[in-house]
């Protein structure tokens, strides 16, 4: 189960990752922002984006017991999104000892 969940969340980081370049060079964000605030189903999908975010900080804030974390993983998950999110699962996974089951990843660190 572990090689899967690092599969799958590597597969998250390097997709997003180049997406978000491609586009990035296609148009920049600022330039787009006019057409992308006047849908409204674009602007419902960021804040449904944000929410998911800040659901996932929730966790992150339990794992993490040091501030100084928790604060580097806001800025980085809300300036990111899903390339933070994904690489923050794959350092968890990355963490475990092998004798450790994927669920591991759940729990906070003693």
């Amino acid at each position: 189960m572990k090689s899967i969940l690092k599969l799958l969340f590597a597969a998250i980081f390097l997709w997003m990752t180049v997406a978000t370049i491609r586009t990035s060079m296609a148009v920049s964000l600022w330039d787009a922002w006019d057409g992308y605030a006047a849908n409204p189903w674009a602007v419902a999908t960021l804040y449904d984006a944000y929410c998911g975010f800040l659901t996932f900080y929730v966790w992150v804030v339990y794992k993490e017991r040091a501030w100084a974390a928790r604060i580097i993983w806001f800025v980085l998950i809300m300036a990111l999104g899903n390339i933070a999110m994904s690489a923050y699962v794959l350092i968890q996974l990355f963490r475990l000892r092998p004798e450790e089951s994927a669920e591991r990843v759940l729990w906070r660190s003693a």
